[in-house]
């Protein structure tokens, strides 16, 4: 997996705040447009927001990956972010969501839309990567310790 294209340390936040779903996708949205100014933070947040009305991005196990695909995106980039507290994302398992990756990909990337959401879901089904995100103190650990774990898939 190639995360550090889609992943800089610049867009890994840990401890972001979120009293709910819909909180949480706001933040999300407006930290990736702080990190790319072509992208527009309401547009961004409204996009998310309709991919989750068609179900929960939650996949389990504390994880989730809001994801969309965008018109002024010109590649695909996504943001590892840890919150301060676990919050409810309508997740299969029912367990409540604390570390999501949101992915945003080119409006017309179909094919690499899936293959990148299959392999965030692979790293995330990782035990170990789950814990020692969980473990974390700060952004640059967390990058670092996401690098580490796509190297091995």
């Amino acid at each position: 997996m190639q995360l550090q294209v889609l992943l800089s340390p610049a867009r890994t936040l840990c401890g972001a705040a979120g009293s709910s779903k819909k909180r949480v996708i706001e933040t999300a949205a407006n930290f990736l447009a702080e990190q790319n100014n072509s992208l527009n933070a309401d547009e961004l947040f409204r996009n998310i927001i309709e991919r989750e009305q068609l179900g929960s991005t939650a996949i389990g196990e504390g994880m989730a990956i809001p994801h969309c695909r965008m018109k002024n995106c010109s590649r695909a980039m996504g943001a590892l972010i840890k919150l301060d507290k676990p919050i409810d994302f309508e997740a299969i398992d029912n367990q409540p969501v604390d570390i999501l990756f949101v992915l945003l990909v080119p409006e017309e990337e179909h094919d690499q839309h899936l293959k990148i959401l299959a392999e965030i879901a692979g790293l995330f089904s990782k035990a170990a990567f789950r814990d020692e995100i969980r473990a974390a103190g700060d952004s640059q650990q967390m990058y670092d310790i996401a690098l580490k774990h796509a190297q091995e898939i």
